[in-house]
């Protein structure tokens, strides 16, 4: 009995060392095989791949040119106001804000003040002279509310240029000169989503 013990321990330690043998020549094969191809890339082979994703990034797709105009930042909501005054001490005398002085420009009917916001603009409209747009809206809307946004381009040309034959309608299709005294073009607001447009170059 206790030679049977003795031989079936011997037998469980051959197989053990058998096992062993087994998984540290399968480790060795994962690590020239599989392991390799995990391995961590090196600096140099890190550079050349993010340079070569640069430059396929940057190249322009065959056949197509570079754009020739470019959609900026919001530049300003512009809000028509019945009582230009009260509506200048709402924001700086309540909210106190930062509030230009006001503007007229007789070539858009409209007298103007600015709401300095920091990362943008509103821009407070009043009617000035006869037939001004703003005289309609406020028919409309006799509290006043929101009349357009501006959204600054590169190339107001080349912008509505492109815009037009999009189907985009331009209400001035020559620029006129805005508030800034930067070329400004509206767009029809049925072609905008219901939002009259302004496009201000910058």
């Amino acid at each position: 009995k206790e030679k049977k013990k003795k031989k079936n321990h011997l037998v469980l330690i051959l197989n053990m060392a058998a096992l062993g043998r087994f998984v540290t020549r399968a480790a060795a094969g994962w690590r020239a095989g599989v392991g390799s191809r995990l391995a961590v890339p090196s600096a140099s082979h890190l550079s050349q791949h993010q340079h070569q994703r640069r430059s396929l990034s940057s190249a322009e797709p065959d056949g197509i040119p570079p754009a020739v105009w470019k959609l900026g930042r919001l530049n300003h909501v512009a809000i028509a106001v019945p009582d230009l005054e009260k509506s200048v001490s709402f924001y700086r005398d309540i909210l106190g804000a930062d509030v230009s002085e006001s503007q007229g420009l007789p070539e858009h009917g409209v007298t103007t003040v600015f709401i300095n916001l920091g990362n943008t603009k509103l821009e407070l409209l009043h009617p000035l002279g006869e037939n001004s747009p703003i005289e309609g809206f406020l028919k409309r809307n006799q509290d006043g509310g929101i009349h357009h946004v501006c959204i600054e381009v590169d190339n107001i040309h080349a912008a509505v240029k492109e815009l037009t034959q999009a189907g985009v309608r331009a209400l001035n299709p020559e620029p006129k000169i805005g508030a800034h005294g930067n070329p400004v073009v509206f767009l029809h607001p049925k072609d905008c989503g219901g939002v009259l447009t302004e496009l201000e170059e910058v």
